[in-house]
């Protein structure tokens, strides 16, 4: 069983930065794959961005490559999500997630856990 929280949403202009953290609970954590998914108003929840259990492969969504980098301290029970250069299309809920193998988050886009999630919303 693994409980996440996410933190670190909130306002920012376009242009800005953010970086949300996920604490997750559990001894298992670092056999994890953990990712980051979205939700805007009247959308569906889509993938954003992946990390494997070490650390050693990440993978994003096309239209964030280059601005947001997702990292993890398993010492510390953490996954962090920086976002730079944020836009307003950027605007959405943001959801921690971890799954076993990494797949079932980069190709069939679920989770086994999730977080509550935490707003994000960027001004233009």
């Amino acid at each position: 069983q693994v409980q996440l929280v996410e933190s670190g949403g909130g306002l920012v202009q376009a242009g800005g930065s953010l970086r949300l953290s996920c604490a997750a609970s559990g001894r298992s954590f670092s056999t994890y794959a953990m990712g980051w998914f979205r939700q805007a108003p009247g959308k569906e929840r889509e993938f954003v961005a992946a990390i494997s259990w070490s650390g050693g492969s990440t993978y994003y969504r096309d239209s964030v490559k280059g601005r947001f980098t997702i990292s993890r301290d398993n010492a510390k029970n953490t996954v962090y999500l920086q976002m730079n250069s944020l836009k307003p299309e950027d605007t959405a809920v943001y959801y921690c997630a971890a799954a076993r193998p990494i797949a079932v988050l980069t190709t069939l886009k679920k989770s086994d856990y999730w977080g509550q999630g935490t707003q994000v919303t960027v001004s233009s």
